[in-house]
């Protein structure tokens, strides 16, 4: 029997366009998937570090359950999604440059520390420092 592997996990965003420049100019990703799948995108990023990793779908929210959830998620500021960072404070201050809107500048909460910034596309993102 062979395991089980992680290949993707997804988030929901109200226009992939918007989302791709977001994750690839300002965070950095690279785009690693763009094709059709019938009428809907396939659109997914990765990790430089990890260009064979796990890749994110940026996933269009045209579906009302998918709204709901997304919208639920950002009204109540809960991040859709994490990504591990080894210098949370540089990253901060590398993304605030760049203009990025911090809804939780970097905090020491137990072992970890953590900070959350808007995607633009319809989400909060947490930063996680180990």
């Amino acid at each position: 029997m062979l395991p089980m592997k992680m290949k993707f996990t997804k988030i929901y965003v109200n226009n992939q366009d918007k989302a791709l420049t977001f994750y690839t100019e300002v965070l950095g990703f690279l785009k690693k998937a763009d094709f059709l799948v019938g009428s809907f995108r396939w659109l997914t990023v990765v990790s430089p570090e990890e260009p064979d990793g796990t890749e994110l779908l940026l996933e269009p929210n045209d579906n009302p359950a998918s709204k709901i959830s997304q919208s639920a998620l950002f009204q109540q500021g809960i991040p859709a999604t994490a990504f591990a960072v080894s210098d949370i404070q540089h990253e901060y201050e590398r993304l605030k440059q760049l203009g990025v809107v911090w809804t939780q500048e970097p905090i020491q909460m137990g072992s970890v520390i953590i900070a959350i910034f808007d995607d633009t596309c319809g989400n909060f993102i947490q930063l996680v420092q180990v």
